[in-house]
């Protein structure tokens, strides 16, 4: 069982979560620094916009939260941090919490970390009084689509075209940086059910498919094994105005690639195509009323993702 140390102004001193790693606050200049060289190892090639331990120091010490989790030699293996924010809402504007960064060593991957950190988060932030996480990701890629929706119990309907403009990174570059926004409502019965010991059981296709779901824009294999989209079929008029009455299915399945960096990798061309093929998709359905809250990941030698999209806000 792995142990995060809080901070003095929080009423628990510890708190246990089921990890092999030690999960504590970071909080001396030398650990700082070891946050921003990860950084630099996991956003290669992106060394003028790491963010600096000065500002790092400045932001925790006004509020802002920097989780660190370390192996047993003591050594950094992921970090989340993030600060808080104001947002407009229909109440008048409301703080937030806008976590910033999430990064976990390559050595260190797929053994679910991020999702601890996160849970990490979760905990502190609610100890803040506050009620709202939000941060913005890239949504072609499945392994954060499945950390942020499906395993966290984020919801999403907003998208930003080209948010950071040009980032430089290998992830990054020669690409619009398009982004969800996505909202974690810390406080609520749905988010609890995903960060339960006992979180439900996710649902697969076959559940989603059997409930009416509709994938709207099915891929398609090219002659080099990639994955590349298909035109896209709405079960509805998508272009009348938006004060004309319609009924809008229930829920809704957009695929993505499964291994969109592969894709960047092998095709940039194709890359490209399904950023703004996605882009169309989103944002439409998003004016329309959707909100992304499910994300299904089917593995297997031609693995496919598809991200769920139910109507209204009645549907959260």
């Amino acid at each position: 069982m792995a142990q995060i140390i809080s901070r003095n102004f929080y009423p628990e001193k510890e708190i246990m979560s089921e990890s092999t790693y030690k999960l504590r606050f970071i909080e001396t200049a030398e650990e700082f620094i070891e946050v921003e060289n990860l950084q630099r190892l996991v956003w290669a090639g992106n060394e003028t916009e790491v963010i600096p331990s000065h500002l790092l120091i400045s932001s925790v010490r006004h509020g802002g939260i920097c989780i660190g989790a370390f192996t047993g030699e003591d050594k950094l293996a992921g970090f989340v941090f993030g600060m808080p924010g104001f947002l407009e809402s229909p109440t008048g504007i409301q703080l937030v919490h806008y976590s910033h960064l999430l990064g976990v060593h390559p050595a260190h991957r797929n053994e679910g970390l991020g999702f601890q950190l996160k849970r990490a988060q979760w905990q502190m932030v609610r100890k803040q009084g506050v009620d709202r996480i939000t941060w913005t990701y890239d949504p072609l890629l499945s392994r954060n689509a499945q950390l942020n929706i499906s395993k966290s119990g984020a919801v999403c309907n907003t998208y930003y075209i080209n948010y950071y403009n040009e980032l430089r990174d290998e992830m990054n570059v020669s690409l619009p940086t398009d982004r969800f926004e996505v909202d974690w409502w810390i406080n609520t019965k749905r988010v609890s059910r995903h960060l339960s010991r006992q979180a439900r059981q996710p649902l697969d296709l076959a559940h989603y498919l059997a409930a009416g779901a509709e994938i709207i824009n099915p891929s398609g294999l090219d002659t080099d094994g990639l994955v590349y989209p298909i035109k896209v079929q709405y079960p509805f008029e998508i272009d009348i105005p938006d004060e004309a009455v319609q009924q809008y299915p229930a829920l809704l399945l957009v695929e993505i690639p499964a291994d969109y960096l592969e894709i960047k990798s092998k095709d940039l061309h194709l890359a490209i195509e399904w950023r703004f093929h996605t882009r169309d998709i989103f944002t439409r359905l998003f004016r329309l009323g959707y909100f992304v809250t499910d994300f299904v990941f089917l593995k297997g030698k031609n693995a496919r993702s598809f991200y769920v999209l139910s109507h209204g806000e009645a549907t959260l």
